[in-house]
């Protein structure tokens, strides 16, 4: 049975969030924004009604998951004071606490994520490290966790390109994630995952460590403006290998864009390769491709605008000791984040999906810096 302090912290995190979200400006802006939707010319411009309905719904969202929070806070306070009555059971109250904590949290974590790119869908690259088939294999695993956490929190998930190691696992993968905030909640990923186990690869049965690295950046939709020099792109085509049937290793389907960045402010220059095998129709793959140029390029913007400089530099760091954000040790049953300090002994469900608590962590410590 929870205690009166319990219930008075639910209380005094309820009032805490109406205060920081501002639930009155944001009624009386969803009212205002929602009128603007009723106007006999609203729909003639396609993409501003696409903009303007994406915020009266954004505005909805956040209205209505107070409005929950409320609600729940209010049932608890209810049933803790009908349970000194015996109207309640004691099970009853613990569970509408349970209830009331978890629809807190997950608002409190979303109001986390205020950057401009966070509401956005997200591009997931992983690459293995130095290692050979061992650190092959760990890319797949990591490649499988995200797919499996995708899964649970009912995103869509795109394989855009993926390349097979030499026996085992994968060399890379490209992962298309959409689905409300997906880039903000993934952007914790980003960095290089190590892994410590006794290899199945290894005939000594000795403990080994690899490294994959992981990189998440916005995806970026039609309603966002970026400038791609066309004198600076370049293509090749290429045969699509693995899964598909036959088709696939006959016509050049796979598609490679080269594109020459030149740093605004520096003046350097580097070549940014994407290469996307998604489709068996080449047009709709360079489509894709320039998409995934367009989101990388949006990427660096962002960065620069907020003067984040040396955060990218950090993010491409070799892929060696020392530079890791995550480490799993398989024998020693645990999975540990050093940024943060939080940590699981429950190895197999985190490689089943289940890093909510290395997300959650993550924007409790740094979701109001810019990142």
């Amino acid at each position: 049975m929870i205690t009166q302090d319990q219930l008075k912290e639910i209380q005094e995190r309820t009032e805490a969030l109406y205060k920081y979200l501002d639930i009155p400006r944001k009624q009386m802006e969803y009212e205002e924004e929602q009128l603007r939707t009723q106007a006999p010319d609203f729909w003639e411009d396609a993409k501003r009604a696409e903009e303007q309905m994406k915020l009266v719904k954004g505005l909805e969202k956040w209205i209505k998951g107070y409005g929950e929070v409320r609600t729940l806070t209010d049932e608890l306070s209810t049933a803790f004071d009908f349970y000194k009555e015996d109207l309640v059971t004691e099970q009853e109250v613990d569970e509408l606490y349970a209830k009331a904590t978890e629809a807190i949290e997950a608002l409190e974590l979303r109001n986390m994520l205020q950057q401009e790119e966070d509401p956005m869908d997200a591009v997931l690259k992983i690459n293995s490290g130095a290692g050979g088939t061992e650190a092959q294999d760990w890319a797949q695993m990591l490649m499988r966790m995200y797919m499996r956490w995708a899964e649970q929190n009912g995103y869509k998930l795109t394989i855009a390109n993926l390349q097979d190691g030499d026996e085992a696992g994968i060399k890379t993968v490209t992962m298309q994630i959409e689905g409300e905030y997906a880039y903000g909640y993934l952007k914790s990923e980003s960095g290089v995952h190590r892994l410590v186990r006794v290899s199945p690869y290894n005939a000594q049965g000795k403990r080994m460590t690899s490294f994959a690295s992981v990189f998440v950046t916005p995806l970026v939709d039609d309603t966002i403006e970026v400038y791609v020099d066309p004198a600076r792109v370049s293509w090749d085509t290429f045969r699509s290998s693995g899964a598909g049937g036959q088709n696939v290793n006959k016509v050049e389907t796979g598609v490679r864009l080269r594109y020459m960045y030149k740093d605004p402010d520096t003046g350097e220059e580097e070549e940014i390769l994407i290469e996307n095998t998604e489709s068996r129709k080449q047009l709709e793959n360079r489509e894709n491709a320039m998409r995934l140029l367009k989101s990388q390029l949006y990427d660096r913007a962002m960065q620069k605008r907020r003067e984040a400089q040396a955060k990218i530099e950090a993010g491409k760091k070799k892929i060696e000791w020392g530079s890791q954000i995550r480490s799993y040790v398989f024998d020693d049953r645990r999975v540990k984040d050093h940024r943060t300090g939080f940590q699981t002994s429950d190895v197999g469900a985190v490689m089943d999906g289940k890093i909510d608590g290395f997300i959650k962590a993550y924007l409790m410590e740094f979701g109001g810096e810019e990142s």
